[in-house]
């Protein structure tokens, strides 16, 4: 009866990230789907892709930047509409596009004494405008959340982390589970 438990245990470890995977990814697929609710199957899939691709080339068109620039401006003007639109675009922009901000992994020494570090990325490399000086910012991903939170400590009380932030991060969120090497 140990044996049988052992093979469950192994299949169950096995097959739960395959079909959990599949769930989220049918699940958002789903989702995006229904957006257009176009009859067939797919299409609004492949619409919105479509559509959000087309968007990213008119947006690098010089008058199409001046155009996104008036809205963006506008929506900076309002004051409600102003703090969501700029944390979605700071979020977003901290993980692509050119203003990356999670792509200096670090170790941080939360306490010297008890040995005691933590594992984020290094989103400013100084807080000088806020008045702080010889300090940094780092974020700290929590595990399995979509959630974190940002450190300020002294600049000498991190270390730079030479792995790629991706692996890092996945490592972070894993709870530690996630092997960094190749």
């Amino acid at each position: 009866m140990k044996r049988v438990l052992n093979y469950f245990l192994n299949g169950l470890i096995l097959s739960a990230p395959v079909a959990l995977t599949l769930y989220v990814c049918w699940r958002l697929f789903r989702a995006i789907d229904g957006w257009l609710n176009l009859p067939i199957p797919g299409a609004g899939f492949l619409l919105t892709i479509a559509l959000i691709t087309l968007i990213g080339f008119i947006a690098s068109n010089f008058l199409a930047q001046r155009a996104l620039a008036l809205i963006e401006h506008l929506l900076n003007r309002v004051p409600g509409v102003r703090l969501l639109y700029t944390g979605i675009k700071d979020v977003l922009g901290a993980f692509v596009g050119e203003k990356k901000r999670f792509n200096q992994p670090v170790l941080i020494t939360l306490d010297r004494e008890a040995g005691i570090k933590a594992i984020g990325f290094l989103t400013q490399d100084s807080l000088d405008e806020l008045g702080i000086r010889d300090h940094v910012s780092v974020y700290l991903p929590q595990s399995y959340n979509f959630a974190g939170q940002t450190l300020v400590l002294p600049s000498d009380r991190i270390t730079r982390i030479e792995t790629p932030s991706s692996r890092v991060m996945a490592f972070i969120v894993s709870g530690g589970v996630a092997e960094v090497g190749e």
